[in-house]
């Protein structure tokens, strides 16, 4: 059974979410301040954490940014201010893979939860058993690794669904709400910047320079593209 960390200081809405977690068939642990929760994911193996952006002791922001220093790639379920747009990106860019905005629906948090659950530990298929290379990347769908240059790289679980659909499309001109819709398994309502952010997370990783990208181009009006390059 999945293991989901609830972090938010707010003893009400961490009983809600407990709750309806628990009611969709999850294990829950509870934290109510950064520090706590950093520790606990660093000491647990959870499935998912559930992360309010602010927290006593230490800001959701900053917990996020220590774990993924710390290679914790659980993945993140941000909780931010409603309408409160840097919050959002900057929870992206510090390697959160989702957020939802106060207030919320359980049912909302519960969706979104499965939604991640189902990409970062589905079983592997059949197709994924054969790595792909693509000049001097190689990605191992199976064992969700790659390397360039043969050197490891690390991902967050959603960043690793990103790459791998952009290579499974090589050469395809993918729009950014085909990626949403393919990745993180529901529709955004047209906000396509967490796609953005996530390119952006990869092309620092895999790119030789990020600013003349030769593996994931923008296609301007219309997408991206993975690509050979030459």
């Amino acid at each position: 059974m999945e293991k989901i960390l609830i972090v938010d200081d707010e003893e009400s809405i961490v009983t809600l979410l407990k709750y309806n977690i628990e009611q969709a068939g999850f294990q829950t642990d509870v934290a109510y301040d950064g520090a706590t929760a950093l520790q606990k994911a660093e000491q647990n193996s959870y499935d998912m954490i559930v992360l309010d952006v602010m927290l006593p002791e230490m800001d959701g922001m900053e917990v996020c940014k220590k774990m993924r220093q710390k290679q914790v790639d659980t993945p993140v379920l941000m909780l931010t201010a409603k309408d409160d747009e840097l919050d959002k990106i900057l929870g992206l860019e510090l390697g959160a893979d989702d957020y939802l905005t106060k207030p919320f629906s359980p049912r909302e948090v519960v969706a979104r939860i499965k939604a991640i659950l189902r990409r970062s530990t589905r079983e592997p298929k059949q197709e994924d058993s054969d790595r792909l290379v693509i000049a001097d990347l190689t990605i191992y769908p199976e064992q969700y690794e790659a390397t360039i240059k043969e050197q490891p790289l690390t991902f967050t679980p959603k960043e690793f669904e990103l790459l791998l659909f952009l290579a499974k499309n090589k050469g395809r001109v993918l729009s950014r709400d085909q990626l949403l819709s393919a990745v993180w398994n529901y529709d955004f309502a047209g906000d396509t910047r967490i796609v953005d952010v996530h390119v952006s997370h990869l092309r620092e990783k895999i790119e030789p320079e990020t600013r003349k990208p030769v593996y994931i181009k923008t296609i301007r009006g219309l997408g991206y593209k993975m690509e050979e390059p030459k």
